[in-house]
């Protein structure tokens, strides 16, 4: 079994800047893919962004310039650099990856907890 730890989130103010991180563990042979989605209140969860293991990133355009998404593939963690933080970007976000267990065989998706952020006015 994987498990998906996600860590710093908190309250940041507007212009200020958070990092995220959210590191997997347990038997993989490969993780394919790595992303960041957020839910706000009364909103689906949205992607932010996302990296596959050869290097495609893609971001929201409401992030485009302001937020970088990053991975260490010895550590299988993703992060994401959040920087020029705006009270829309209030949510909690959540790490999604994507994995193999094995050579062969199905590729299997996995969340992390969420972590809450908050930008204050």
């Amino acid at each position: 079994q994987v498990q998906l730890v996600e860590s710093g989130g908190g309250l940041v103010q507007t212009g200020g800047s958070l990092r995220l991180s959210c590191a997997a563990s347990g038997s993989i042979y490969e993780i394919n893919y790595m992303g960041w989605y957020r839910q706000a209140p009364g909103k689906q969860r949205e992607l932010v962004a996302a990296i596959t293991t050869r290097g495609t990133i893609n971001y929201a355009d409401s992030v485009k310039g302001r937020f970088t998404i990053s991975r260490d593939n010895a550590k299988n963690t993703v992060y994401l650099e959040m920087n020029s933080m705006k009270p829309e970007d209030a949510a909690v976000y959540y790490c999604n990856i994507h994995l193999r267990y094995g050579p062969v065989g199905g590729e299997y998706s996995y969340w992390g907890q969420g972590a809450q952020v908050t930008v204050s006015s």
